[in-house]
């Protein structure tokens, strides 16, 4: 089931022109998924994802904008789990204003990586059944 965040737009989220700087939405997906991911496995994502001995570095992000963002706009931004690999998993971020407007979409790819080697390793058990729950409602 997808998780919604609400957000605000910031002063310091916009350029001089009072639109979102490019960049901020980066942090805004990355900043929803790791909120998922908290949801998901009922703490902090990262403590967590770390307690299972791997590391989650970001293997991609895709982002598509479809509508400009404003300070003091609130945007409610879903998350939800796009496919499971056995290494890696992809988030789905889709964003909308107060009108239901979608103001951009994402794919968040993260893979599970050996803390030692730095090489992938398989989804620890306890990430693949949250994120097969997420999948399955």
């Amino acid at each position: 089931m997808p998780l919604t965040i609400n957000r605000t737009i910031l002063f310091g989220d916009c350029d001089p022109g009072g639109v979102v700087y490019t960049p901020r939405i980066g942090h805004f997906v990355v900043e929803a998924g790791l909120a998922f991911l908290s949801h998901l496995l009922d703490g902090p994502a990262a403590r967590r994802i770390f307690a299972m001995g791997v590391l989650p570095p970001a293997r991609a992000l895709s982002i598509e904008f479809l509508h400009p963002m404003t300070w003091d706009e609130e945007i409610a931004i879903e998350v939800s789990v796009e496919e499971i690999r056995t290494h890696a998993f992809a988030l789905r971020v889709v964003a909308r204003n107060r009108d239901g407007t979608e103001t951009f979409r994402a794919s968040q790819t993260q893979v599970c990586v050996s803390p030692d080697t730095r090489r992938p390793v398989p989804l620890p058990a306890d990430l693949r059944a949250a994120l097969e729950r997420d999948l399955a409602s």
